[in-house]
Order: structure tokens, then sequence, then C-alpha cells
């Protein structure tokens, strides 16, 4: 299974109990329905996005201790520009 498909697979489930939940499919306090249930998918918006910015910060910060990616990418942008330069189009 792809991780794409883990992604859809995982969005279905979670909308599905969701809108069990919202629909009274199952039972839940008035309290809860009321004044949490309508804030769940703010709450799980932002904390994806708090956990991809944060993946996103250390993959930058510990980059440099991946010397292999390091030098394998620096070879490749060389390749990008040398091709570039071929075309006739110029870069920095």
């Amino acid at each position: 299974m792809t991780k794409a498909t883990e992604a859809v697979l995982t969005v279905f489930a979670l909308s599905a109990v969701y809108f069990a939940l919202y629909s009274g499919v199952f039972p839940t306090p008035k309290t809860f329905h009321d004044e949490i249930l309508p804030f769940l998918p703010w709450w799980g918006l932002v904390t994806f996005g708090a956990y991809a910015l944060g993946t996103l910060g250390w993959g930058i910060i510990t980059f440099k201790d991946k010397e292999d990616k390091y030098k394998e990418l620096l070879v490749q942008i060389d390749e990008a520009k040398e091709f570039y330069k071929a075309k006739g189009i110029k870069l920095d």
C-alpha cells in the first residue's frame, strides 16, 4: 500500500467517525456534541500543520548531518547548472 493510499484511507476513516458522531449515530453527551465536536476538524488541521512544520524544520536542521545526501545534492545542482548552460539559459 502506498503512502497516498494510507493517507486517503486514514482521512476517510476519521471523516466517517467524525460524521457518525456529528449526526448522532453514536450517542454522545450534549456538552461534547455542542462544544467540543464542532472544533475537532480545526484542532486536527492545526495539529497536522504543527507536525508538518516541525518535521520540515527538523529535516532542515539535521540536513548537514547526512553528509552523503548533502554531497549528492551538490553534484545534482552542478549537473543542472551545466545542463541549463548547454541549453543557453543563464543562471545566477
